[in-house]
């Protein structure tokens, strides 16, 4: 059985989205390392539609010489969750259809390793209503931005959540690893 594993990069108030305000604290090497490790595990990607079209056109023409994580968008098993069809082409992907639990728990049990999402907010918070998330990597940026959509909505149930591990880096992001709390 597979394990679900989320990536963000959010700001100290919560925003997620449009993460090109994340530009100006530059990438620290680090951060490169432990992303590394949460994709290494990966045997599958899932994503929103809308942050599949974002990649697609972002990471299907990169080599390896261009950016090193270039191979495991490409070459792994990408799954889209959404009600309409992705208005963009990525090799090895399928398309879920809309959000539905079910189809969720059965990837996640057909997969061996890893299942990995960056970004893809709506499915995340969808994932959290059902308790499908194993780990939640939010790498926490020194800016409150004040607007933006944000990773937990107002008005969803709260959502507890354990401290498993984290980093700080040079660049003053701060990498939380979260699983889900025991009750």
């Amino acid at each position: 059985m597979g394990t679900i594993a989320v990536h963000e990069f959010i700001s100290l108030d919560g925003v997620y989205e449009d993460p090109s305000w994340t530009f100006e604290f530059g990438f620290d090497p680090q951060m490169g390392e432990t992303l590394a490790a949460i994709t290494g595990a990966a045997k599958a990607i899932l994503l929103g539609r809308s942050t599949f079209e974002m990649f697609a056109p972002a990471w299907s023409t990169r080599t390896a010489e261009d950016d090193p994580g270039a191979p495991f968008f490409n070459d792994t098993v990408k799954y889209v969750v959404g009600k309409h069809e992705p208005q963009a082409e990525w090799a090895n992907s399928r398309r879920l259809g809309s959000y539905d639990p079910r189809a969720i728990r059965e990837l996640k049990n057909d997969t061996d390793g890893t299942i990995y999402i960056s970004g893809s907010g709506t499915l995340v918070r969808g994932l959290f209503a059902d308790g499908l998330v194993d780990d939640l990597h939010l790498f926490v940026y020194p800016i409150a931005l004040g607007k933006g959509e944000k990773l937990f909505a107002d008005g969803v149930d709260a959502t507890k959540l354990e401290l498993k591990a984290h980093d700080v880096y040079a660049n003053g992001v701060v990498h939380l690893d979260y699983g889900s709390a025991r009750s």
